[in-house]
């Protein structure tokens, strides 16, 4: 019997159906560092940002859905264990190491083609050589302080050449302290059958399937739409992505969701059939409050979060503070099955305060008597991830 192909499913459906997928809603099923693991094998990949607010944003994506997640977790797992590792898939990113076979055409091309190519070929076998000898090294430590040219602006050939050989897979990131980045030899902190494992992407074609089959299952469901959730996959245009959708489904690996009062399709991956089963049952999941990076996986796809949530958020990081409608750093509040609003939060390390400076509902979110005790827990959480003492509040709807 032929499997099914598509299924229709009303708005809470497709809202509980993509917070199921993300380990949002119910029971917590990731936790501790494997957890963490399992998360980033079904989500691919998770966004690096380094803006440390109230946790940096891949830490933030892991706290709201690994139980007993820490930052010393994510820290091991990158830099003692090895188990995971920092490179660019959807921007900079962290990933499963297994899965640095997939990026070789990356690190190829990162060795045909980068800036000042020439003069950092000059230099690049005595900093290999270098850090053979140490072990390590940042660019503080490579005595090659003359500026070449770089992505935004001159910097130094210590750094432009470091930056190269980690784009060429040559280095990795050994640890951070800080903001400094401290690099290794690739050979000497993964495993050679992973480091020497062949792309198993032998076409173009089958590349494309691979990412977009990988972002579809990063965020739960896509469209056929330009959509940042598939930033980073190189050369795709609309007429290549419409045609790998289209591939996909008719091989059997994408399922197609509609969802009450839109009319575009959503597409899904056939291997979370079981979710679409569990919510077409109409069942009622444990709700959870939890508080959400603002790149987070599940919000790559905004317009994707509008159309089903009916809830628009702006990282606006980078929007002039005149034009600001909430602020520097806000992260969405989920409860349940609906984004309430959006709260901005200060980790104050001096004084190991969590400082709550404002927080927007979302209209029909106003009356807080049914969550304001999950909520209040929630903080509470956010206090001991971000090794914090006492909260601070300071906006009146939250004095209670």
């Amino acid at each position: 019997m032929e499997a099914k192909r598509s299924y229709s499913l009303t708005n809470k459906q497709a809202r509980q159906f993509l917070l199921l997928k993300q380990g949002l809603l119910g029971d917590y099923r990731f936790i501790g560092e494997e957890g963490v693991c399992d998360y980033i094998r079904q989500a691919g990949c998770i966004q690096f940002d380094p803006i440390d607010v109230c946790g940096k944003n891949a830490d933030l994506v892991l706290q709201s859905r690994v139980k007993g997640f820490t930052k010393e977790m994510l820290y091991q797992l990158l830099y003692k264990d090895r188990r995971l590792i920092d490179y660019f898939d959807k921007n900079m990113s962290i990933f499963s190491v297994d899965d640095w076979k997939y990026f070789s055409r990356h690190r190829e091309h990162y060795a045909k083609a980068t800036r000042s190519r020439e003069v950092v070929d000059s230099v690049a076998d005595d900093i290999i050589n270098f850090i053979k000898a140490k072990g390590f090294a940042s660019s503080k430590d490579i005595p090659l302080k003359n500026k070449v040219d770089w992505s935004w602006s001159p910097t130094t050939l210590s750094r432009a050449a470091l930056e190269t050989l980690y784009f060429r897979g040559d280095l990795i990131l050994h640890h951070k302290k800080g903001t400094i980045k401290y690099y290794a030899r690739a050979k000497e902190c993964i495993a050679p059958e992973i480091l020497n494992a062949p792309d198993p992407n032998t076409t173009t074609e089958q590349l494309l399937d691979w990412w977009i089959l990988r972002r579809i299952g990063a965020v739960g469901l896509l469209w056929d739409k330009p959509s940042d959730a598939l930033l980073g996959i190189d050369g795709l245009k609309a007429q290549g992505r419409s045609n790998t959708f289209k591939r996909l489904y008719n091989d059997g690996k994408l399922i197609r969701v509609e969802i009450e009062g839109i009319k575009e399709a959503f597409y899904c991956l056939v291997q979370d059939k079981n979710l679409l089963g569990m919510v077409l049952e109409n069942r009622e999941f444990y709700k959870r409050t939890e508080l959400l990076a603002p790149l987070d996986n599940f919000l790559w796809d905004r317009r994707l979060i509008a159309k089903i949530f009916g809830f628009e958020y702006k990282w606006e990081i980078y929007t002039p503070i005149a034009q600001r409608k909430f602020g520097y750093y806000v992260l969405p509040i989920l409860h349940g099955e609906g984004l309430i609003g959006r709260i901005e939060v200060i980790n104050n390390k001096k004084e190991k305060s969590l400082v709550v400076k404002n927080l927007w509902l979302e209209a029909g979110a106003e009356d807080v008597s049914h969550y304001m005790a999950d909520f209040h827990t929630c903080l509470d959480r956010f206090k001991s991830f971000n090794d914090c003492d006492r909260i601070i509040i300071e906006c009146d709807s939250l004095r209670v």
